[in-house]
Formats: C-alpha cells, structure tokens, sequence
C-alpha cells in the first residue's frame, strides 16, 4: 500500500491550511540541521488527511525520505508484540493473572532490590510474583539498563544489558539473565519502563511453541499486509533504510550514529519484542487502522473490540498515574495525567500535558524519535517517523499534537 492523500482534508473536518503547518513547523528542524528527514501521516476515520516527507533518509549519499523509506522503529514494537500475546489470551493459553514462573522458571523465587551499591547490593524477597499482566503494563519490577536512574539499572549494564544486548546472547538467555538480577520494585507496586517487553516475547514463545519472528509473520504482518516490517534490512529494504542520527553535542546538528544504526543491517541473535522492528509507514498505518477499527481491517480480525477497549484503559494500581507511580526519570511521555494499558501509554487527563488529547487516547514511541497515536473519540491517528537518538532530544510528539489538533475544525 501506498501512503498518500486520499481524501480530501476538509470532508472529514481538517483545514488543510493549517495542516500545511505540520510541514513547514518540522520543516523547519531540517532545514537548520536538527534533523536529517521525517515522514507523517495524519488520517480520520480511516482516511488519509495529510502525508509528507521531507528531508534526506541519509544526508551523507544524498537520498531523500520516499513514502516507502524504512525506519527503525525501536520501541514501537512493543504494542505489536503485547497484540500478539492479547491474541493468545483471546485463545484461553493464558490467563493475564498468571504467574510468569509457570512458563518461564527462571523468574520464580526472585529477589527485589532494597538498598546499597550495584556492587553490594542487599536484596529481599519478592513478596508478589511477576505476573502476565505486570509485563504488560511495566509493572513488573524489571527495568532498562540505559535509564542510568537507579543502583539496579547499573547491575543490568554491569551484566551486559544496556541500550543493546550482548552480541552473543539469544532471547532465551537474556531471560535466564533478567531472572538473575534483582527487581528494581516489588511487582505491581510502581511503574518503571523495562525489558517487560522482552520477556513478555519469549512468554508468546514458549506458550505457542513458535519463535517469535514466525508468530509476528504468520499472525499479524501477512495477515494485515505488513509486507515491510522485519528484524533486519538486507537487499532491497538496506537501500531504503535511513541512517541514524545524533545531535551534536556542541552544534545541535544531527550527526550520523552507525555505531548502533549499522545493527539494522544484521540478523539479529536476540528477537527484541520490546525494540528489535523496522517498519514503513506503509505498514505501521495498517497496524493502527486495525486498532481503531477494534482488532479488525480488510475483513482481517486479530483482536475482538472488547479486547482492544479493555488494553488501552488504564491498568495501573488504583487507577493512578505515571506521576505518581513512576520509579524514575522517563523521557519518553508526559506523566502526569497519563494512565498506562496493556501495551500503549493511556491518556487519562489531557490538561497537565498542556497539550491537546482526548480521553483515552492511546500510543507509544521509539528511542530515535518514532511515534504514533490512535484517538479513538476523534478517529484519528497519527505517525510520526524520523531517526534521531535520544527521543527526548526535540519535544516532536507533542508538537505534532499541536498541530493535528488545532487543524480538527469541525
């Protein structure tokens, strides 16, 4: 499928005048070297409002960002590896109140940080297991060793997890790793973004009895005519990957990063279900128009409706936020105000972000600035696509909120 304009903004209650100002606002970044290129797609009620690219997928050959052009989408991957697994609960294979132990051994009897250095650190029992459910919504005590926010993100770098894994190591025995190390909470007691994700694929694994790339293939990409999304670029799909980029430190400009970018060109040993995807537009447009449409697109259900409005309500411990249940510094949403579901940050009070949402609204984003939304009050989604690390280095997302919002008119 092709991303392009297939209707008529003003017939589904956009201006296009305003926008227009999506493009020169992001233009902007590009234009003064903040960022190579960009790619966003706007749409209603299943239409197309607003699609552009501008700039270069990679400044050094020269090659502009096309409709087609393949982004890593980091993180992004983690709502389409929590919809496989949804699939699976739908089947009966699980219950999301189950222990995780039950399926995967290595995480029964675990440890909980208490206090200390990462080279001493005294540990108690956990008194709550890791369950289905606390993978989902992060909640699980596991954490991320490139927070650099806590004694426990130190012990993961410490053994070898830190933005990318060990060369050598497959999901299996990242797991076996993880189950290893102490918690960073008691399960369900706080929010902190974490490999969840990560094992939460090697729990789709072991219960289906697939690997975790042949489960995404067979369920959801060729189902939903996700022809572009995969683990690696080679061939083809190499030339149209863009380059990842930096900010210079002393200039601002973007500056090319192959140091991590050069990963995408290789097969990877560990199935990241938390970060390991590149995608085009194309395809991520698909996967968020089958989750406005409740599970469903093209006569292809994945997810009963009923399942898609119970992931993206807010799941977390007494209805609260991440506010005031995040057990550290996190860049990449607003938190206050913002609920999180099974897979997808959710918008609970759009006021503290001082950005405009709806209720219950829902998405997530990648580490080099990747993005999307889907708004199901005002039927609207919306991707943004660019390839500059860290994501918190520009305020894109909510930007870009900015402006779709104030171009709904009707």
């Amino acid at each position: 499928m092709n991303v392009g304009r297939s209707i008529d903004p003003d017939q589904i209650g956009f201006d296009p005048a305003r926008l227009a100002r999506i493009d020169e606002h992001f233009g902007r970044y590009v234009d003064d070297g903040r960022l190579a290129g960009w790619q966003v797609v706007v749409t209603r009620r299943g239409e197309i409002a607003h699609s552009s690219t501008y700039g270069l997928r990679d400044v050094e050959a020269g090659a502009p960002v096309e409709a087609d052009t393949l982004w890593r989408i980091y993180s992004m991957t983690k709502p389409v590896t929590s919809v496989a697994a949804m699939m699976l609960w739908e089947e009966g294979r699980f219950e999301l109140t189950d222990e995780i132990s039950r399926w995967l051994p290595e995480f029964a009897d675990l440890r909980v940080y208490s206090k200390g250095s990462a080279l001493k650190p005294y540990t108690v029992p956990a008194v709550e297991p890791i369950r289905v459910w606390h993978l989902l919504t992060h909640t699980s005590g596991l954490t991320y060793g490139f927070m650099q926010t806590s004694v426990v993100d130190t012990i993961y770098r410490a053994a070898g997890y830190d933005l990318h894994p060990p060369a050598d190591v497959d999901l299996a025995t990242a797991c076996q790793a993880f189950g290893e190390l102490p918690l960073l909470f008691q399960p369900g007691t706080a929010w902190g973004y974490s490999v969840a994700t990560d094992v939460l694929g090697r729990l789709v694994e072991v219960v289906s009895g697939q690997s975790l790339d042949d489960l995404l293939a067979d369920r959801i990409f060729r189902p939903l005519g996700m022809t572009d999304t995969h683990w690696w670029a080679e061939g083809d799909a190499a030339d149209r990957l863009a380059a990842l980029y930096a900010p210079d430190p002393r200039t601002g400009r973007a500056i090319r990063f192959d140091k991590l970018g050069a990963l995408a060109y290789e097969k990877p040993r560990l199935l990241s279900g938390g970060g390991g995807l590149l995608s085009t537009a194309a395809d991520y447009h698909r996967f968020t128009q089958m989750l406005l449409r409740g599970g469903e697109l093209d006569g292809v259900r994945l997810l009963g409706p009923r399942t898609v409005r119970f992931m993206t309500r807010n799941h977390l411990p007494g209805g609260r936020d991440l506010e005031t249940l995040s057990a550290g510094g996190f860049a990449e949403t607003t938190l206050e105000g913002i609920g999180f579901g099974l897979g997808f940050a959710v918008v609970d009070n759009p006021v503290p972000s001082r950005v405009p949402s709806s209720v219950g609204e829902y998405y997530w984003g990648g580490v080099a600035s990747t993005a999307f939304w889907v708004d199901p009050v005002e039927e609207v989604t919306a991707l943004l696509f660019t390839q500059l690390m860290p994501s918190s280095t520009y305020p894109l997302r909510p930007q870009l909120r900015q402006l779709v919002y104030s171009a709904l008119v009707d």
